[in-house]
């Protein structure tokens, strides 16, 4: 597995970001069986520059906490079959890692959200990383069984990880 982070904010995080990006990442494909190797590209930006993307990509003038641009189109979530009739779109032709998506996360909703919920930026960080990569892998809670689902898994793998609230 692969990510590349960028991180376009001055701000620092109070834990390994990129030990946290890997275990959440890890254990999300480990738990959803992906048989491939992935790539993900993550960016930290503030609630100014996710607020412009949130506004460009999705028309929604605000900030939010985590944006996910999935780049594979699953029949059902996680599901991987056929999805190598796609090599020239959905793997990279150097590795062969499955190219899954692209994560933007706004640390200062990281803050503002750990705050608000009463837990360590870590747990909101580990949430939102974990949150994402279930989009990545074709989850959606645009309805209440979804959103079920996808609230299951999240907390799977983050008490797996030992990171609880």
């Amino acid at each position: 597995m692969t990510f590349c982070v960028e991180n376009e904010t001055n701000q620092e995080l109070p834990f390994d970001v990129e030990d946290i990006l890997e275990k959440v990442i890890e254990r999300a494909l480990e738990q959803e069986e992906c048989p491939y190797e992935a790539n993900i590209a993550v960016l930290l930006t503030d609630n100014e520059g996710i607020h412009a993307m949130n506004k460009e990509f999705r028309q929604i003038d605000r900030p939010t906490d985590v944006l996910s641009f999935p780049n594979v189109d699953y029949e059902a979530p996680a599901d991987f079959t056929g999805i190598e009739d796609y090599v020239e779109d959905y793997f990279d032709p150097e590795t062969g890692e499955l190219i899954l998506g692209d994560i933007v996360i706004s640390i200062d909703k990281v803050y503002e959200q750990a705050k608000e919920y009463g837990h360590a930026p870590l747990r909101e960080f580990a949430f939102l990383v974990a949150h994402s990569m279930l989009h990545l892998l074709g989850y959606d809670h645009m309805e209440e069984e979804e959103a079920k689902v996808m609230e299951a898994k999240q907390e799977k793998i983050l008490t797996s990880l030992g990171i609880t609230r």
